[in-house]
């Protein structure tokens, strides 16, 4: 190696954390809070309640979250000779938990108006993996996380009267002369 070459940088990695993969996959929203309260020093698990407030708008909870996961995963990543600026790969899934925060963080500080911080996330994040953030919008939109219907018991509930089942009826589309708009 000459003086004009480098080393390559080591690849910095998390731990991994598969008691906290099962735990959230066999989950649901109500359960995480308790998943960062067995797991507290768990990147992985900040990060999903920080997407999860994310996902409910909660901005402030989000960015704190996601702070806390930041945190915790650089703490992680310096114990293992990572330095601020070296490569985070998110092919390595459990580097995801801080590549995705740093995301959450960067998308709560914009929605709070911290314009500069939301800048040093955005770049934080490119830096440590520069196909992260397209991998994040893709994989990891906070919509995913946002529950479809309102609540099981929602469904299994009688209604308290038949007008909130039954409503006001639809017309019918009035029919349409197929030759009047033809040319």
């Amino acid at each position: 190696m000459t003086a004009e070459q480098s080393a390559p940088e080591p690849e910095a990695s998390l731990v991994d954390e598969p008691e906290v993969r099962q735990a959230i996959a066999d989950g649901d929203r109500a359960s995480v809070s308790m998943i960062v309260a067995e797991h507290p020093s768990s990147p992985l698990a900040w990060t999903e309640l920080a997407d999860l407030a994310d996902s409910e708008g909660r901005a402030i909870e989000s960015f704190a979250f996601a702070s806390v996961a930041v945190d915790l995963a650089r703490e992680q990543l310096a114990a293992g000779g990572w330095q601020p600026g070296h490569l985070v790969s998110w092919s390595d899934e459990p580097n995801r938990a801080y590549l995705r925060a740093l995301d959450t963080q960067r998308r709560a500080a914009e929605s709070l108006g911290l314009d500069e911080r939301a800048t040093r996330l955005a770049d934080e994040l490119a830096t440590a993996d520069p196909e992260a953030p397209a991998r994040i919008a893709s994989e990891f939109t906070p919509t995913q996380l946002i529950t479809i219907v309102g609540g099981a018991a929602m469904l299994f509930e009688p209604a308290a009267s038949a007008e909130a089942i039954v409503g006001d009826p639809i017309a019918e589309p009035a029919a349409t002369d197929a030759a009047a708009g033809e040319d």
